[in-house]
């Protein structure tokens, strides 16, 4: 959430979209300690609850404003600290992003229509350390459209997470997510990218969503971060509002975006904001793997 471009992608808006890596391989220190990890895992822990909490709440006619509350307050009831309000003036625990928007959209008045697609993202802090998150939600009926592009957006997502496992790169990360985008006719937004996290809301490494495999940031046990794709149904290029928030796709085609935080553990990783509601889908993608392999 709030996340900074990422300085990793060199490109103009008419350049072909090709990942511009630089050294082939980077070492950062971003390990944790078990006690620091306990608190991510309580803070992630109220981030899925927020986001299992809210998906019954969205349908037309309620306005972003009322939803951020519900999650306002629901951080606060389980113990969290609703970790965006006051940062760099922001005054909201979630960004929500409808339709066209790609990320940072602000809470506020306007109330939801049949068929908007939209982006919930909520980020908790428990004794200072942070736990990130964001899922896609409809009110009233999708098209197919809306619904196949967070589809595939989820699945980049997983297929991101499962190249994670100590001296892995953060290249063979993006590289999955990218390819995955390509395949089903999506484009990667360039401008903006997943962190490191941990006792700040945004660490070291960037996590790009595009990459080579091989290079960019070797993976070792205990570092956590957020992978955090939005794809756009249409051109990738972007642009920021007069509110200097929110982002929405240049050529004004549906954008969605799914992201967790992860750690990397001794054999894998762990997803630490983990929702149950995903299993079908995390499965899904599992069986579809399977029968493309023996095919």
């Amino acid at each position: 959430m709030l996340r900074a471009p990422c300085p990793a992608i060199g490109r103009t808006p008419s350049q072909p979209q090709q990942p511009k890596i630089g050294p082939p391989m980077l070492m950062v220190t971003n390990s944790k300690t078990p006690e620091m990890l306990e608190k991510m895992r309580a803070a992630s822990a109220i981030v899925s609850g927020v986001l299992e909490m809210i998906g019954e709440h969205v349908r037309p006619g309620v306005s972003t404003a009322r939803l951020d509350q519900l999650c306002h307050d629901y951080i606060v009831d389980h113990g969290g600290v609703p970790a965006c309000v006051g940062y760099q003036g922001y005054q909201h625990a979630t960004c929500i992003s409808v339709n066209h928007v790609v990320c940072h959209g602000v809470p506020g008045d306007k109330r939801l229509k049949d068929g908007d697609s939209l982006n919930i993202d909520v980020v908790a802090a428990v004794d200072g350390m942070h736990g990130d998150s964001s899922a896609m939600y409809f009110a009233g009926t999708p098209s197919i459209a809306a619904r196949r592009l967070a589809s595939v957006t989820q699945e980049s997502l997983y297929l991101g997470i499962q190249q994670i496992k100590p001296g892995a790169t953060l290249g063979d990360v993006g590289a999955a997510v990218h390819a995955h985008a390509q395949q089903h006719g999506y484009s990667v937004v360039l401008d903006f990218c997943g962190h490191g996290i941990g006792a700040e809301m945004h660490e070291e490494p960037q996590v790009c969503h595009v990459g080579r495999r091989g290079q960019g940031v070797r993976l070792m046990p205990g570092m956590t971060f957020t992978i955090e794709p939005m794809l756009n149904a249409g051109r990738s290029a972007v642009r920021v509002l007069a509110d200097k928030w929110t982002v929405v796709t240049k050529d004004r085609s549906l954008s969605a975006q799914w992201e967790h935080t992860l750690l990397v553990t001794n054999t894998g990783f762990e997803i630490l904001t983990w929702r149950p509601s995903e299993s079908a889908a995390w499965d899904a993608l599992r069986g579809k793997r399977a029968a493309a392999s023996t095919n």
